[in-house]
């Protein structure tokens, strides 16, 4: 068989359940595990966000969305050679991935006519159900059942330590910067199970936008920036625009020095089988006592407030 993932998710999915050969070509931020990178690339990004700030390619990507454009374009060619059988695509979230419309285009385009995948995972179950999805499309149902099984035996470590604990605090999971927005859809139910409460988060629903005076008014014990595409080093470099926002420094995080970044494309925002992880890194945070860091020290920077 013979795979085009158009998602870092699914890029993930297909290697941890060993079927790396299996795929011919992937989107451009299929990232992980390394071997990825060595695939042709399907899809890119219609503008260059690297040189951008979280601010600037908000105002891209309003702009380009307003005008009908997607906001990536499919190599008609790479798709044509790789020649695939089975393509997976999301209708999850118009930023962040090729959209079925887009897609749709591209086939009329090629005249190819592979299967189609569509994954829309809205929770942690939709992501576990996702990877049997995946399995049993191409032909590893067991394999994706004992993955799952395996990441349901992580969640439930966590989950049950995290019941013990005295304390709930509240954690903002920021998912951007500027301008700001709260997780959703999986987020906070990763803050739930980690033993903490995200007062802006929306359990099941796409992230959204949350002003500043939203943010002062949930006065978080804890927060953990997770900017989608940004990656610790450039979020860390744009930390600044939150010191500069007026009652930050009177939030309990800030005050208390509480404050962490993370790779949210890597453990939040993909839905694959790191958010797992992404877990983990949470109850490290809101439980250093009871669940010791167990991952490199470039995953989590704490940002000092003082």
């Amino acid at each position: 068989m013979r795979i085009v993932s158009f998602l870092p998710s699914a890029t993930e999915m297909l290697y941890a359940l060993g079927a790396g050969e299996m795929v011919a070509a992937v989107s451009h931020e299929c990232d992980y595990p390394a071997e990825a990178q060595r695939k042709p690339i399907v899809s890119r990004a219609r503008f260059d966000q690297t040189q951008l700030d979280s601010a600037a390619i908000d105002t891209r990507v309003r702009e380009t969305l307003a005008r009908g454009e997607g906001l990536y374009t499919i190599d008609l060619e790479v798709l044509k050679q790789a020649n695939p059988d089975l393509l997976i695509t999301q209708e999850l979230c118009d930023v962040c991935a090729v959209t079925g419309t887009d897609l749709t285009t591209a086939l009329a385009a090629t005249g190819l006519a592979p299967e189609v995948l569509t994954l829309t995972p809205k929770d942690l179950a939709g992501i576990f159900g996702n990877i049997r999805q995946v399995g049993g499309a191409i032909g590893l149902r067991e394999r994706a059942e004992r993955l799952v099984a395996e990441l349901t035996a992580r969640v439930e470590r966590v989950a049950a330590v995290a019941r013990t604990v005295e304390s709930r605090p509240t954690v903002l999971v920021l998912e951007w910067l500027d301008p700001p927005y709260a997780g959703g859809h999986w987020v906070p139910e990763l803050a739930a199970m980690a033993g903490g409460v995200d007062p802006l988060g929306r359990a099941g629903q796409p992230s959204a936008r949350v002003s500043w005076e939203q943010l002062a008014a949930a006065a978080p014990e804890i927060v953990v920036v997770t900017a989608c595409g940004l990656g610790v080093a450039r979020t860390l470099r744009e930390m600044p625009r939150l010191a500069q926002q007026p009652g930050w420094h009177d939030l309990p995080a800030v005050r208390h020095d509480r404050v962490y970044v993370t790779d949210g494309s890597a453990y939040f925002s993909r839905p694959g089988p790191r958010v797992v992880d992404g877990l983990e890194i949470l109850a490290h945070v809101l439980h250093p006592a009871q669940f010791p860091a167990r991952y490199p020290a470039s995953v989590l920077a704490h940002v000092p407030c003082a």
